[in-house]
């Protein structure tokens, strides 16, 4: 019953992720082409941009969370219930670090979890490379397929990785048209770096997509 129970949550997870991800990129996309309307009404979007935004932080760690317990309860990987109550506990913690990050992202300790959160993302990407790799030239005993999903995972990590940097890159053009008003020219760079984040968006969903097919096919 748990393992169904895990099972059905880590499903509706994806679901959860990508509405959260339309319902964003939608306003996103409108804040970002509609010069017309007041700063100070767009500045207000955007701070509901940014706090929709914790949705797909949640869904992603919870993935990695019941997608540790899952494979842990199945016996893909090993230490069973030890390794599924580790990452209930760790998945706890994160989520946990993810919402202080975001409350407190005005002012220097929110930074300072910013900063762990990123460095808990890289830890991340790397043991699921390493996992990966071990596992396809059999160092490691966990099956071809979920080598190959863990390997895509990294993927997923590194691409919203790139959304980050892609709007710390928009966040500068913002900022200046907040301070020295719009030009014509500032908000096509605005477009252009909405563009990009989208782009990379795109990449992002094609791994996930990909994931999911690698988990129903289950190849090699």
């Amino acid at each position: 019953m748990l393992i169904q129970a895990v099972l059905v949550a880590h499903i509706i997870v994806v679901g959860y992720w990508l509405g959260s991800d339309l319902v964003i990129n939608s306003t996103f996309r409108y804040v970002s082409r509609t010069a017309s309307l007041p700063f100070a009404e767009r500045e207000r979007l955007m701070d509901h941009v940014m706090d929709v935004d914790q949705h797909v932080r949640y869904a992603l760690i919870l993935q990695v969370w019941l997608g540790t317990t899952l494979g842990a309860l199945l016996g893909y990987f090993p230490g069973g219930l030890w390794l599924a109550g580790t990452a209930m506990l760790l998945g706890i913690a994160w989520l946990t670090l993810v919402e202080f990050t975001h409350r407190l992202r005005k002012n220097p300790t929110g930074r300072v979890l910013g900063q762990i959160d990123r460095s808990i993302r890289y830890v991340a990407i790397a043991a699921a490379i390493l996992i990966a790799i071990g596992s396809l030239l059999g160092y490691l005993h966990v099956a071809g397929w979920l080598a190959i999903k863990l390997a895509l995972f990294a993927g997923v990590f590194l691409s919203g990785l790139g959304i980050r940097f892609e709007l710390v890159r928009y966040f500068l053009v913002w900022e200046t048209i907040k301070t020295e008003g719009s030009t014509d020219e500032l908000e096509q760079r605005l477009r252009n770096r909405y563009a990009s984040s989208t782009a990379v968006l795109v990449v992002l969903w094609v791994f996930v997509a990909t994931i999911v097919a690698v988990s129903v096919l289950k190849p090699g």
